[in-house]
């Protein structure tokens, strides 16, 4: 467990530092504000899709390190991947900071995702590290409204 501890501060304080797809996107086809009154995490999550397949993902945005590393890993993470296959690893993720998916096995199989496993041990951070991605689920789903954690 102490190597898990140790990947989710090398990832979150790396996509906190240094953000991947960090960016306004011009040609979105998706855009949506997501935010945690909670906490003050606030993003905008932009995607443009070709079809059924997500060809680019970027945020902007601030909040607190965990939102951010989150924000940074999905966008990475969700690029090149169908609608389908995101709907999967949002509910896979879902269920991983809220500590329902537990196996050695899945979180394994997540990847650079797994370093967010530890968030389930702290629940008031739960809303922080799932926010960028029911915002990005809500604007796959054509939402245009902003998405809440309340």
């Amino acid at each position: 467990m102490s190597a898990l501890r140790e990947l989710y501060q090398q990832v979150i304080l790396d996509h906190n530092r240094n953000p991947k797809n960090f960016r306004e996107m011009t040609d979105a086809t998706g855009k949506i504000e997501g935010y945690n009154p909670l906490c003050g995490d606030h993003y905008t999550v932009f995607v443009r899709l070709e079809g059924d397949r997500i060809a680019d993902i970027s945020f902007t945005g601030a909040g607190c390190a965990i939102s951010k590393a989150s924000a940074s890993v999905m966008s990475s993470v969700l690029r090149g991947k169908t609608r389908e296959e995101a709907e999967r690893l949002f509910q896979d993720f879902h269920g991983l900071v809220t500590g329902t998916q537990v196996s050695a096995e899945e979180i394994e199989r997540m990847g650079k995702l797994a370093a967010f496993a530890g968030v389930s041990e702290f629940p008031a951070r739960v809303k922080c590290a799932s926010l960028p991605w029911h915002t990005l689920h809500a604007a796959l789903d054509g939402n245009s409204q902003p998405i809440t954690t309340e």
